[in-house]
């Protein structure tokens, strides 16, 4: 069993004493591997996942501090589910104030919503000299889902839209995330491999009732 940094161990306590809600974490996750069982079109999963995501990041109530605490130097992946088969993974992203991704790419469908605050989000394309914008940059603001993979685009840099808060969006990837070897690309088009990983965490209870309220 990983050792829990102090500062973080304690996060994780007073994280549980909130007493949020998993419900609506858990019945996405429930209806999110019905539809990946349900169907192998890409197109359907994309439509019908967004959806499901949209509803889960309608309400700001059921996502532990814990999974939402920034890092004064960069943005913070922190686990939430995957599947058993790694058929699906959900994350949450956190954004201190102006931090940024490198420009990167991620080899799998995935699914972008805004729980809390802005991103803002460039999107490239493989041109003849390296890297070409495609579109100019958009704001995401929260309770808007985006989609990515490799067959309608999926490389991007993405900026927390404030100085001056944090911002916190929810991933659904097609695999295990953190685990899938990606690129990261400078804008000559050079690139390099990386894996993320995720932020050291024990994963959130998402079977865990929560007294005087009923499960979902």
């Amino acid at each position: 069993m990983p050792t829990l940094r102090p500062n973080h161990a304690e996060a994780i306590q007073a994280s549980t004493a909130e007493r949020r809600d998993p419900a609506p974490l858990r019945l996405f996750v429930t209806r999110m591997a019905a539809l990946i069982a349900s169907s192998r079109s890409e197109r359907r999963i994309l439509e019908g996942g967004s959806d499901l995501l949209a509803a889960l990041i309608e309400r700001d109530d059921w996502l532990p501090e814990a999974y939402a605490r920034p890092h004064p130097e960069r943005y913070q992946q922190y686990l939430l589910h995957c599947d058993s088969r790694e058929r699906f993974s959900v994350v949450s992203f956190v954004w201190g104030p102006g931090q940024a991704t490198p420009i990167h790419n991620h080899r799998i469908w995935g699914l972008v919503g805004i729980l809390r605050g802005a991103e803002r989000v460039e999107s490239f394309r493989n041109g003849p000299s390296g890297l070409a914008p495609d579109g100019p940059p958009r704001i995401m603001k929260a309770g808007e889902v985006d989609a990515v993979s490799p067959l309608i685009g999926d490389i991007h840099r993405v900026t927390n839209a404030f100085h001056d808060r944090v911002s916190v969006s929810i991933h659904v990837y097609g695999a295990n995330i953190g685990a899938v070897e990606r690129s990261i690309f400078d804008e000559d088009g050079g690139r390099r491999p990386f894996v993320s990983g995720y932020v050291d965490s024990p994963l959130p209870n998402i079977w865990q009732p929560v007294p005087g309220r009923n499960r979902g």
